[in-house]
C-alpha cells in the first residue's frame, strides 16, 4: 500500500516506521500544509493525516478531490467535520476520523460506554474526566477526553454537557494537565460518599496510536464511505 503522510512530526515518523515494518511504502511526506505538493490518486492508496488544526480540513478535502481516501487523527478542526464528510461523499471517497487511533483506547471507549449505561441511574455518583498529555499538545481538552464525555452524555440524559474544569452540577468537568514526556493518560471517575469507581487508559508510547492509524488505513483501502474505529475493531475481532 502506498501512503501519503500529512504531518511529519514525531507521530508521522512513528507511523512511517510502523507502515514500513508492515510492508507499506510512504510515497509522500508533508510537514503540515498540503499546498505546493502534487497529489496523484493513482499513486497514493491512502493518506494519513496527523497535521495541525489549521491545516487539517484543507489537507483532507484536497485528498478527497484527488481520489485519495483519508485517515485523520488531527484534533481541533472538528467545526469543519460535517463539511469534510459532505465532500467525501460527493467525491465517492473514504474517510475515517478518530480522536484516538490506539486500539487499546478504542477498547477503552467501549468500556466507557458500557459503564456509563450502568451508572446512569445511580444518582449518588458524580462523574469527571482527567487527561494528561505532553507539554507540546496544542489543544485542551484532548479529543479523546471529549469523545469520552460525549459517550457519557449519550447515556445520561440528566447531564447537559461538559466543561473544561469549571463545570456546573449538570455538566461533566474535564481536567487537562500537561506534563513532560506523557504520551496520554485518560481517567473516568465516578465518585460518591461511599466509594469511587475509576477506569484508566495509559499510553506507554506513540506506537499504539501509530499502529492503529496504519491498521485503519489498511481497512480503508479500496472502500468508499464514512467509517469509524468501531468498524475497524469489528473487522479485527469478527473471528
Amino acid at each position: 500500500m502506498n501512503i501519503a503522510l500529512l504531518g511529519y512530526g514525531r507521530m508521522g515518523k512513528t507511523i512511517e516506521k510502523i507502515a514500513e515494518d508492515r510492508g507499506h511504502e510512504v510515497v509522500l511526506k508533508v510537514s503540515d500544509d498540503i499546498d505546493n505538493h502534487e497529489l496523484d490518486g493513482s499513486k497514493i492508496d491512502v493518506a494519513i493525516d496527523f497535521s495541525i488544526p489549521d491545516a487539517a480540513f484543507k489537507n483532507i478535502s484536497t485528498c478527497f478531490r484527488n481520489n485519495i481516501p483519508v485517515v485523520s487523527g488531527t484534533t481541533g478542526w472538528l467545526d469543519n467535520y460535517e463539511k469534510a464528510k459532505k465532500i467525501c461523499n460527493e467525491e465517492n471517497s473514504a474517510f475515517i476520523y478518530a480522536s484516538n487511533f490506539s486500539l487499546g483506547v478504542n477498547v477503552f471507549f467501549e468500556l466507557n460506554q458500557k459503564l456509563a449505561k450502568m451508572m446512569q441511574g445511580l444518582e449518588d455518583y458524580s462523574v469527571e474526566i482527567e487527561e494528561i498529555h505532553h507539554t507540546q499538545k496544542l489543544d485542551a481538552p484532548s479529543g479523546t477526553a471529549i469523545s469520552l464525555a460525549q459517550q457519557i452524555l449519550q447515556e445520561n440524559s440528566k447531564l447537559k454537557g461538559w466543561q473544561l474544569e469549571d463545570a456546573d452540577a449538570d455538566e461533566i468537568p474535564i481536567f487537562a494537565k500537561r506534563e513532560e514526556n506523557v504520551p496520554g493518560t485518560h481517567t473516568v471517575t465516578y465518585d460518591s460518599e461511599i466509594d469511587k469507581i475509576e477506569i484508566t487508559h495509559t499510553a506507554k508510547s506513540r506506537k499504539g496510536f501509530a499502529l492503529g492509524a496504519v491498521v485503519a488505513a489498511e481497512y480503508l483501502k479500496d472502500k468508499s464511505g464514512i467509517f469509524t474505529m468501531k468498524d475497524v475493531l469489528s473487522e479485527l475481532f469478527k473471528n
